[in-house]
């Protein structure tokens, strides 16, 4: 059967009508000549957003970690990531490949997806390390966290791992890639949310409907460098202003909106659990449901999509994700066919 309610992913969204228009009418340049000036407003508009001096599109959120790495990091250094963090498991291991830094895994001592800011310490402030040890230089933060189940770091939490890392001479790095969620969940600002961090990558395509795109911000001299590394990678455009207009409607449209994806991924839990299953209400818009005893997580997500609703295994569970393209009659659907599912 069709996938009738698409729930993998906050990806699968289309483009609006709107954001084709702009797309198409965009003021463009070659932005590896000079600044197309379309993707100048949007980078300009994503720093200001989130407390920054400067922006730089990327075609995707891994580009952007990776170049934020690349410019963090150099051979022989260690950075540290909360357990099930997108860069340790969903990046091809290009943090250690080509950003030259070897990963470090921090527990989820506080809750799922969050690490103690104790954790930090103990690793920055022990002993020197010898000069054939690797040395620590990052702490990459992941607000929301995904395998965790779209978590959000309370920001007090957040502001104490912050302040811990940069004691111990630690740059940080948030891949803030659903960070519009955490701000809407808690009634912040982006710019509250990302804090002291000293660089940030924000998607465009996650949540806010985006064909593409990521930004990175942070500091003006490093999104200079960050510009040499995107060129390195293969990652110039020329007339990039086509897509970065969607990104511009994205944040126009979508923001005001976003919290709506919060609300409906607890409609869908509550349903969830009206079937006897254990879908606890997510911070989110990400929702992991955990199997019955008797099902493996693979089993029932394949028995899922069969029923038309898409979702994933991940972990110990499956997981659903709603998005601007579900709205509550998509939900009530997903729900009517999940129920169907058990009775086949």
């Amino acid at each position: 059967m069709p996938l009738l309610v698409d729930l993998r992913s906050d990806t699968v969204t289309r483009p609006s009508q709107a954001m084709r228009e702009a797309m198409a009418a965009a003021d463009v340049g070659d932005d590896v000549l000079e600044r197309d000036p379309t993707m100048a407003a949007l980078e300009d508009r994503v720093a200001q957003l989130v407390g920054s001096e400067a922006g730089l599109w990327l075609p995707s959120g891994s580009m952007s970690n990776l170049v934020a790495l690349m410019a963090h990091l150099t051979r022989g250094d260690t950075f540290l990531a909360p357990k099930a963090a997108h860069v340790l498991g969903h990046e091809l291991g290009t943090a250690a490949w080509l950003a030259g830094g070897m990963p470090r895994e921090l527990p989820w001592s506080v809750a799922p997806g969050v690490p103690a800011p104790g954790d930090v310490t103990a690793i920055v402030q022990g002993p020197p390390p010898i000069y054939y040890e690797l040395r620590p230089k990052l702490l990459v933060l992941e607000n929301t966290h995904n395998e965790a189940g779209g978590t959000i770091l309370p920001p007090p939490i957040y502001a104490d791992l912050v302040e811990a890392a940069h004691a111990g001479g630690l740059a940080v790095h948030l891949d803030g890639a659903r960070i519009w969620h955490v701000a809407a969940a808690l009634g912040l600002t982006p710019a509250a949310v990302a804090g002291d961090a000293d660089t940030v990558t924000v998607c465009l395509s996650k949540g806010l409907g985006a064909p593409m795109g990521s930004v990175l911000a942070g500091p003006s001299s490093l999104i200079v460098e960050a510009r040499r590394l995107r060129k390195m990678l293969g990652g110039g455009v020329r007339q990039g202003g086509v897509v970065a207009a969607a990104g511009l409607v994205a944040l126009e449209q979508e923001l005001p909106r976003i919290d709506e994806d919060r609300l409906r991924a607890r409609r869908l839990a509550a349903g969830l659990r009206e079937l006897g299953l254990d879908a606890p209400d997510p911070d989110t818009n990400i929702l992991i449901v955990r199997p019955p005893a008797t099902t493996g997580a693979a089993d029932l997500a394949a028995r899922w999509n069969a029923a038309g609703v898409g979702c994933f295994p991940m972990g110990v569970g499956v997981r659903l994700v709603t998005h601007r393209d579900v709205d509550d009659a998509g939900v009530d659907l997903a729900l009517e066919l999940i129920a169907g599912s058990d009775s086949d």
